[in-house]
């Protein structure tokens, strides 16, 4: 039974046509045994004494009890096909409604509803299966995107807010435009910039339009260059920065200044989140596919119920802590598209809030 459960729906075809011709022919032996002998002896008691009619009286009684059977063979037949194709037919009918009446409920923008495993064959099980996952997955996205107008909006508020205040009391006279106000109107104009080239960027390489200068280069020479882009927002948050690198490493087919982005972001996180005093460190070595980078620092650390979620767009562990860092809350996502892009994989770790984080970028050699 459970290995019906799992048939496909050819499958079940196939044993429900069995089931009509084991029902024909199950109908015919029972006929041609329980009536085919009667009616050769009422025939043979016909024919006593008349040797010349015994013959057809023979012939007679076979097609008598051929053609009762035929009949009763072919009832048999029909009424077990009628039956079976009403039963196929109905619990088809019901799954191929309900499948429809999902869909209208996702294309109404209800994702919740799932279907039930209709048990009708495999394929109907695998059909509900993949309707399930895209309802999920359409559920999810659009959650996402619930939360991504949200978060733009609210990354947009503050320095257009910022921005109009100044500009009404400028405007008013309340204000004098003196270096410490253009400062101010120049950091936030920045980081809309900042936000709106983030944006761009992820959006590009999320959707396979982003094109990649590939050229091949010495990992060593990416790390120096990320190295060098990071020292002074290290030194001035008051954290180490420590380069590993081991010798010899072999050499990979990058977008230059596409990768510098992909450790430039994690190194920005990583400063953004790590104490004063605290280490962050840059490690390259080689791995069996190719070249592993990892930057490791000893900062707040990740609770484990965030770490999936981490390299989704405005995604942040803490909302205002991480905006008061001043990051746009899509680095990270940077991070994975570009990773992505070139064809290879980053995942984050930690053991917890206060035992830092590390980033781990593997990129294949070839």
């Amino acid at each position: 039974m459970s290995r019906l459960a799992h048939a496909g729906i050819a499958a079940r075809l196939m044993a429900a046509m069995a089931l009509v011709m084991v029902a024909a022919a199950l109908a015919a032996w029972l006929v041609a045994g329980a009536i085919g002998p009667g009616l050769f002896h009422r025939h043979m008691a016909e024919a006593e004494g008349s040797p010349g009619t015994v013959v057809e009286h023979a012939e007679s009684a076979f097609a008598s009890a051929s053609a009762l059977t035929l009949a009763v063979a072919l009832t048999a037949a029909v009424l077990t096909a009628l039956i079976v194709s009403v039963v196929l037919a109905r619990r088809i009918g019901a799954s191929l409604g309900s499948l429809s009446g999902a869909a209208g409920e996702v294309a109404a923008g209800r994702f919740e509803v799932r279907l039930a495993q209709p048990r009708v064959g495999a394929e109907f099980d695998d059909l509900a299966d993949a309707f399930n996952t895209m309802a999920a997955r359409l559920h999810q996205d659009e959650q996402l995107r619930r939360r991504l107008m949200a978060d733009v909006a609210h990354e947009l508020r503050t320095p257009v807010a910022t921005i109009s205040a100044y500009v009404d009391a400028l405007e008013d006279g309340v204000q004098e435009l003196t270096p410490t106000t253009i400062d101010v109107l120049r950091t936030q104009a920045s980081r809309l910039t900042r936000l709106a080239a983030d944006l761009a960027a992820v959006t590009k390489a999320e959707s396979g339009a982003l094109e990649l200068n590939v050229q091949t280069v010495a990992p060593a020479d990416l790390v120096a260059t990320a190295i060098s882009a990071a020292t002074v927002p290290a030194e001035q948050a008051g954290v180490d920065l420590v380069v590993q690198t081991e010798t010899a490493l072999p050499q990979i087919r990058v977008d230059r200044d596409r990768f510098a982005q992909v450790l430039g972001n994690l190194l920005d996180n990583a400063i953004r989140h790590t104490p004063t005093g605290g280490h962050i460190t840059v490690h390259a070595q080689a791995s069996a596919s190719g070249v592993r980078f990892t930057v490791t620092d000893t900062g707040e650390g990740i609770g484990p119920e965030h770490l999936p979620h981490v390299f989704e767009r405005f995604y942040r562990v803490d909302t205002a802590r991480d905006r008061s860092h001043g990051g746009s809350g899509i680095g990270l996502a940077i991070v994975k598209a570009l990773v992505t892009a070139h064809g290879g994989t980053v995942v984050a770790h930690s053991d917890g809030l206060g035992h830092g984080s590390s980033f781990v970028v593997d990129l294949p050699t070839t």
